[in-house]
């Protein structure tokens, strides 16, 4: 089963290493892509603003354009939905890029004219501070064992600025990412956007009960919206025990979970490989049809073809431009 996964740390990692994508020690390289039946990949340039500026994000970007021209014979970038359909046709991975931290416009909306020129097509407004777009959805408090990421921001929602961001996104035909944005600013996007929007890698908040995942009210209304979420495979996220481990049992529940409340159309994959700190059952990118394996009991094969690429693949057709 072919399948499309909305974020991943690895252009990020492979930058700060000078390493390569066609074979590494990460989740993510070309020969475990294959190996896993990849057909579109989202690569995410994650800009810490405590410790960097939007010169990183530009020199990732050129760093992630120099890794395709050197695997052009694998894979290949991807503006629209029409060059994924394509780039499969040739045999070709696709490859989507993304900013995780919307904030390297550098307050100002004329920069996002610049990131759509260079071939970003999905921005996750925040990270994990406050920016001049919105507010994260947690903070972190110490308990005896371990940071927690449990508080609920409902109050601290989108600024103007970033309403107006949200808006010139989707002129530009950028997807909308609200992955660890505030529960507000979820609200705010919902009311102001237009279109479909994703939370590219968040679970269930009444599976595994942290801020960074939806609530069922989210989930709802991230489905009533057209969109849809991915599954992040973080134990952190999966399991409120925070297992060393990602168990693929507990993956499914996530995934059963959401198209319970929200429907079949509204969730897909989006697995923080490389932005994960833990073990996984699936170990890695050539492991994600262990997971297409565990779901065959629970899904039609129409449906699991929903969860591993169309879901995605129409936000993408119905957003992109």
């Amino acid at each position: 089963m072919k399948y499309a996964d909305m974020h991943c740390d690895t252009i990020t990692a492979l930058y700060r290493s000078n390493g390569s994508l066609r074979e590494n020690d990460l989740h993510i390289d070309l020969n475990k892509m294959r190996k896993g039946e990849c057909l579109m990949q989202n690569f995410a340039v994650f800009t810490d603003i405590a410790k960097q500026d939007s010169s990183f994000t530009r020199a990732a970007i050129d760093y992630y354009y120099k890794q395709l021209e050197e695997n052009k014979d694998l894979i290949a970038p991807a503006y629209t939905y029409e060059d994924i359909l394509r780039n499969d046709e040739n045999k070709k991975i696709s490859a989507v890029l993304t900013l995780e931290e919307g904030s390297v416009i550098d307050d100002d909306l004329s920069n996002l004219d610049y990131y759509y020129d260079r071939g970003v097509r999905m921005i996750t407004l925040t990270w994990n501070y406050p920016n001049g777009i919105g507010h994260p959805n947690f903070i972190y408090e110490k308990d005896r064992d371990h940071d927690k990421l449990h508080t609920i921001n409902e109050k601290d929602g989108l600024t103007p600025f970033g309403i107006e961001y949200v808006r010139k996104m989707e002129e530009l035909g950028i997807i909308v990412d609200v992955s660890h944005l505030s529960d507000a600013g979820f609200y705010d996007v919902l009311k102001y956007s237009t279109k479909p929007f994703v939370a590219s890698h968040s679970n269930a908040r009444a599976v595994c009960p942290v801020a960074r995942n939806l609530s069922d009210g989210m989930i709802r209304k991230l489905a009533d919206k057209g969109g849809v979420t991915g599954l992040n495979y973080c134990s952190a996220f999966i399991e409120d025990l925070n297992e060393e481990i990602t168990m693929i049992d507990n993956m499914v529940r996530h995934i059963r979970y959401i198209v319970d409340v929200g429907g079949i159309d509204c969730i897909g994959l989006g697995s923080d490989f490389d932005g994960i700190g833990n073990k996984l059952e699936i170990k890695d990118a050539s492991g994600v049809q262990k997971l297409y394996e565990a779901l065959k009991a629970y899904f039609s094969q129409d449906e699991l073809e929903k969860i591993f690429y169309r879901n995605v693949l129409r936000v993408y057709k119905e957003t992109l431009k």
